[in-house]
């Protein structure tokens, strides 16, 4: 039976790699010599650290430039609020992963909505969907990527 799985996933190295990038222009930038703009990487948190609030969106730019160069979907970032204390501005961005159990009930319902001869099941942090003809699954994609939902999607392990 025709079955695949959809997920929120992104790359770790890649997300290091980009951080690196980025770290090694805002170093080399004329605009941020001498200031300290930094990035700093901690597992899925990236921090960034300036002298003030429009270095901050400058420093974001950068980053979802080079991430997104990286093949990461910079849908899956979670913006905090910047704090200003003193004379430094940080901010940290949350790149999140995996689908919790509220958007897997989302999928479920738009999957059970799109009245296609299909199946979802939660497994964890992942929807498995499985039908009897794979251009049902197809199309069923096709429904999911139009979906609006708040985290970018992923179809892997289709299986015929």
């Amino acid at each position: 039976m025709p079955s695949f799985d959809v997920v929120s996933d992104f790359d770790p190295h890649e997300v290091t790699n980009a951080v690196d990038q980025a770290n090694r222009e805002v170093s080399n930038r004329f605009d941020f010599k001498g200031i300290g703009a930094k990035y700093t990487l901690d597992n899925t948190d990236i921090g960034l650290e300036a002298e003030a609030d429009f270095q901050l969106r400058q420093m974001l730019d950068i980053l979802t430039g080079k991430l997104s160069r990286r093949g990461i979907d910079v849908g899956c970032m979670k913006l905090h609020e910047a704090e200003v204390v003193g004379n430094r501005a940080r901010q940290r961005v949350e790149l999140r992963k995996g689908i919790d159990k509220d958007l897997a009930k989302r999928l479920v319902k738009t999957v059970k909505d799109s009245k296609m001869k299909v199946q979802a099941a939660i497994q964890g942090e992942q929807v498995r969907i499985t039908g009897k003809k794979r251009d049902d699954l197809q199309q069923l994609m096709a429904v999911l990527k139009e979906g609006d939902f708040d985290l970018p999607l992923q179809f892997t392990n289709f299986r015929d």
